[in-house]
């Protein structure tokens, strides 16, 4: 029978690549309740219609969509945004506003697996509801911002770049730009980048406009927009002004968006985006029928293309590991070195257990040189050797090679508690 592979663009996630990924929620998690954000989970197979009315062309076509046993029409979420909207439109009278809501969940996408892109990834969404002032704008920048920072990434491996859907909203009027066809153009600017001069040329002749028209734009149809300056100033008052700049090249390719967007790019390999928001004002009062109608500026920053950037940014993945190695299986593995004593030392392994202390011991017989193998790669801080001479025990520093004798008693717990409280593992004497 042939192999059973894992289907193209799916990942199976080893211990080790849990490992990381627990890295990166932890980190995400960390930062969006410093910021004073709440977690919230949505389900993860919806109503079609919700993605097709709410997020525009593009993920429709890259929808996992079926029909379930009942004749409904479903798909598995290709983005967290239209399920919130759906949530506050539906719920939005038992919360307090602002409502700062964050949430880490699994999407997928049917589209061609690549390098930073696959058909399942996880996704964290950072949303503010209910605050239409643009200090909201200012906050949700700065958190993606603290993010970047928080996983080791510093000025010069990043920039956020900003940019205001009003302003080409402008340019579609000046230039007769309405309905599809509006729609159509916002779609070339936000490939813009990818696309060479003869497929622009070709994309934008229809509509009457050429290549240098648009450029010219680009690059002055900011000055004076009063809203990018007012987030830049907030920005600056931060301290944070070096981290972004103004591009009108980002408009952000789902419909949804009406004010504010902005991308958090990577400067040292190939300039590809790590996170994506901005302002949509409108959708929750398109998706209740005007019965609500709250302001939302949001984020969302996927798992995928973050893990490849801190693997090739030297500082990051230091970062990154030294976390892992601090949250490592076993603190404390029990050497057998007696095996006479084997049911000692699951009485002290279940004592140091009740106290919090990650501990782990063999469940057969072994050599004693093994064991302290097996020790260093569960990347344990002590090994605690129980021989014949229990309740004496030797108690060794795996890190500075030195040992200290104990006696097995009541307070064994506490005084190991306070050996492991000397590196930093996070747990408290």
């Amino acid at each position: 029978m042939a192999q059973i592979k894992t289907l193209n663009g799916f990942r199976d996630f080893t211990p080790d690549d849990c490992s990381v990924r627990n890295y990166i929620f932890s980190t995400w998690r960390e930062v969006a309740r410093r910021f004073g954000f709440l977690e919230y989970e949505v389900p993860v197979l919806e109503s079609t219609e919700l993605y097709l009315k709410k997020s525009g062309g593009e993920i429709a076509g890259q929808l996992f969509r079926f029909e379930d046993q009942g004749g409904r029409d479903v798909s598995l979420r290709p983005e967290v945004t239209p399920s919130l909207a759906r949530l506050v439109a539906a719920r939005q009278r038992e919360f307090q506003k602002p409502m700062k809501w964050f949430q880490m969940g699994q999407c997928f996408r049917y589209e061609r697996p690549q390098k930073g892109r696959l058909r399942e990834f996880y996704q964290y969404n950072v949303d503010l509801v209910g605050e239409g002032s643009l200090e909201a704008d200012i906050e949700l920048i700065a958190l993606s911002i603290e993010v970047m920072r928080e996983f080791g990434f510093q000025q010069g491996d990043f920039i956020v770049r900003l940019s205001h859907r009003g302003a080409w909203q402008g340019f579609c009027e000046k230039y007769g730009l309405v309905g599809e066809q509006a729609t159509d153009f916002m779609s070339i600017i936000d490939k813009w980048e990818k696309l060479n001069d003869e497929k622009l040329a070709e994309q934008l002749s229809p509509m009457g406009i050429n290549k240098d028209t648009v450029q010219s734009f680009m690059n002055e149809g900011a000055d004076g927009n009063q809203d990018l300056e007012y987030i830049l100033a907030g920005l600056k008052a931060r301290s944070l002004e070096h981290y972004v700049k103004v591009d009108l090249a980002i408009v952000r390719g789902l419909a949804y968006y009406t004010g504010t967007v902005f991308e958090v790019f990577d400067l040292k390999h190939n300039m590809r985006s790590v996170a994506g928001g901005g302002r949509y004002d409108d959708l929750i009062k398109t998706l209740s029928d005007g019965a609500v109608d709250l302001p939302v500026i949001g984020f969302g920053m996927g798992d995928v293309v973050l893990r490849n950037l801190i693997q090739e940014t030297p500082r990051a993945l230091i970062k990154m590991e030294g976390s892992i190695r601090q949250d490592a299986p076993c603190d404390v593995f029990l050497v057998i070195a007696d095996e006479e004593k084997r049911a000692q030392a699951g009485m002290v392994a279940t004592s140091l257990r009740d106290a919090g202390i990650k501990t782990d011991f063999p469940l057969s017989s072994m050599k004693i040189g093994k064991q302290f193998q097996r020790a260093e790669q569960l990347h344990a801080r002590l090994a605690v050797v129980i021989g014949a001479e229990f309740p004496t025990i030797q108690v060794k520093n795996l890190n500075e090679r030195t040992e200290q004798t104990l006696q097995y008693d009541d307070y064994v717990a506490e005084d190991i508690k306070a050996m492991l409280a000397t590196f930093d593992t996070g747990i408290l004497a």
